[in-house]
């Protein structure tokens, strides 16, 4: 990482800004701390591209999809904005080097690791792919090698520049892609699928087995390496045996001649994912000190801050190692906040990891709320199921049939009443896990937040829709590193018993009280046909109370720590 450069900004939005972490052709990236202190790559596209006519549209849309890629082989997207001066999009920050450095100074990888490079790349691909992307640009420096494997990054966002481009090539003759890793058809301007990536998965698995590309060519001839890539066989020359197909069948000329990613996924070579370290020693040791050093790293902006609170005078610009706010910036600045010129103090990190990110808080009242409302709905089931068996073991048909009446209405009218509460409470706790979720996972939620009351009372979709919701709930709440779904036995449960409990309400409703029972022949009570039916429903409701709000606790818990973290 480098230092900031004195035309840097210090802030982009919310994101404080480190230092530099690269820059290419759609401007630079900076390493960020988010307002909650989370590590973050925030992108700022130069301003000659956001001039372009149609570019902020486009650009929009290709963050808005790549916001629903999800999965552990890519980078998330956090947060954007098209529409400022110069746009920015900002993604999860992924500690470690990029694959072209790892293989510029370890050299090319061994067969094992190469296969974990192509389990986990053919899972990222699936993930962007699934989102309705194609990443266009996948190469080595867009691969980031970490302990638990690749990770694939500025996947989508590259399908911007088309509104600055023609014919593949931009105004200056630059094309869009990466020479040497892309496929035929984008070399030839042609319209792009899926098949492009897979074209790019094998170019990339050459490089990291032999370190060098598939087609070469002298430094500066991009022309002789675009013809190689279109006309010529690739050198698979220092590529494992074992690997030899799957390379090969992925750098086929013809897109419908390469395997689709299904097949990719399905075949032995992508199917290797080894459960201990994947990688050399050497390069697991890489890793472990980029991870020391960005432990040691010092916010740039902590040392004005500390200065600032204790009253002490600041030191002069020349002395503080604090990076300065040059004069245009602060203008532009102060012109922002309606024409204030003196700055504002920053912040501590502290400060901002003990505030709520954008008024978020945690849905632990809404949750004493359901607890309180499946209790008292468990509550008065029971003590209809205990009423209704003593009437039926101690009283005559004829007493209960014109005395219990009264009784039996308002059994009824309390167990209406506790559902309506139920249910009132139970929405309003669903919607807002929903939206905490959402902050936790921006724009990578199926549905929009709406749904979450809504897809209840869909018919037939409510049998499918409220567990999709809450399966995306569930994983954007799982703690990162925890296996999302793998330890999702509370949610499965509850939608098990809640699916029962829904197709059998009618049942639950059919009759009530004295409708349970008919007069025997010697004038005692007896159960009607199938009377014992709504009865038992009624039992079931008490399991089902405890599921849900173990559900309840569990899925609360995670966000409040994930809130608190």
């Amino acid at each position: 990482m480098l230092a900031l450069r004195d035309h840097d900004p210090h802030r982009i939005a919310d994101y404080r800004l480190l230092g530099r972490l690269g820059e290419g052709g759609m401007g630079v990236v900076y390493l960020a701390r988010s307002p909650r202190g989370r590590m973050a790559a925030v992108k700022s596209i130069k301003a000659e591209l956001a001039e372009v006519p149609d570019f902020r549209r486009r650009f929009a849309n290709e963050v808005a999809m790549a916001r629903r890629v999800g999965g552990e082989w890519t980078a998330a997207v956090l947060d954007a904005d098209p529409d400022a001066e110069r746009p920015w999009v900002a993604t999860a920050y992924v500690p470690g080097p990029t694959l072209a450095e790892v293989v510029a100074q370890h050299g090319p990888l061994p067969e094992q690791s190469l296969r974990s490079l192509a389990f986990g790349l053919c899972r990222a691909l699936g993930d962007i792919h699934a989102a309705g992307l194609v990443h266009r640009d996948l190469k080595p420096s867009n691969i980031m090698i970490t302990i638990d494997g690749p990770r694939v990054i500025d996947f989508g966002i590259v399908r911007a520049l088309d509104a600055a481009t023609h014919g593949g090539m931009t105004s200056t003759g630059m094309v869009v892609g990466t020479p040497g890793f892309m496929a035929p058809e984008q070399v030839r301007g042609e319209r792009l699928t899926e098949a492009a990536d897979v074209f790019s998965l094998g170019a990339v698995l050459v490089f990291a087995a032999c370190g060098r590309m598939p087609f070469e060519a002298s430094e500066g001839q991009v022309h002789a390496l675009m013809y190689r890539v279109v006309h010529e066989e690739p050198d698979l020359t220092g590529v494992p045996e074992p690997l030899l197909g799957l390379v090969r069948d992925c750098l086929a000329k013809d897109p419908a001649a390469r395997p689709t990613l299904p097949e990719l996924r399905a075949r032995e070579e992508t199917l290797h994912q080894r459960l201990g370290p994947w990688l050399p020693a050497e390069i697991l040791a890489r890793l472990g000190q980029d991870a020391a050093q960005l432990l040691e790293h010092e916010d740039p902006g902590t040392r004005v801050d500390i200065v600032a609170r204790s009253g002490m005078p600041r030191p002069d610009a020349a002395d503080s190692e604090a990076p300065t706010v040059p004069a245009g910036l602060r203008s532009e600045g102060a012109a922002a906040r309606g024409g204030r010129t003196h700055e504002q103090p920053q912040r501590l990190l502290a400060d901002e990891r003990n505030e709520e990110p954008h008024g978020v808080r945690s849905a632990k009242h809404y949750a004493v709320a359901v607890y309180a409302a499946l209790g008292l709905f468990a509550l008065v089931s029971a003590g209809i199921v205990s009423h209704m068996t003593y009437l039926l073991n101690e009283s005559r048909y004829y007493y209960f049939t014109h005395d219990e009446d009264e009784v039996m209405a308002l059994w009824a009218i309390s167990q209406l009443a506790a559902g309506i509460g139920l249910v009132g409470c139970w929405l309003l706790w669903f919607a807002k896990v929903r939206d905490i979720a959402e902050s936790f996972a921006p724009g990578r939620l199926r549905y929009e937040p709406s749904m979450a009351i809504r897809a209840w009372f869909i018919p037939v979709r409510n049998l499918y829709l409220p567990k999709q919701i809450a399966d995306d709930i569930w994983h954007a709440s799982s703690t990162p590193g925890q296996a999302g779904m793998a330890s999702a036995g509370p949610l499965r449960t509850w939608w098990v018993f809640w699916l029962i409990t829904f197709v059998t309400w009618p049942l639950y409703w059919l009759s009530f009280g004295v409708d349970f029972f008919r007069g025997g022949d010697d004038g005692t009570a007896d159960l009607k046909e199938f009377g014992w039916i709504p009865l038992l429903l009624r039992l079931f409701v008490i399991p089902t109370a405890v599921v849900t709000a173990r559900y309840v606790h569990r899925l609360t818990a995670m966000q409040s720590v994930r809130l608190n973290a």
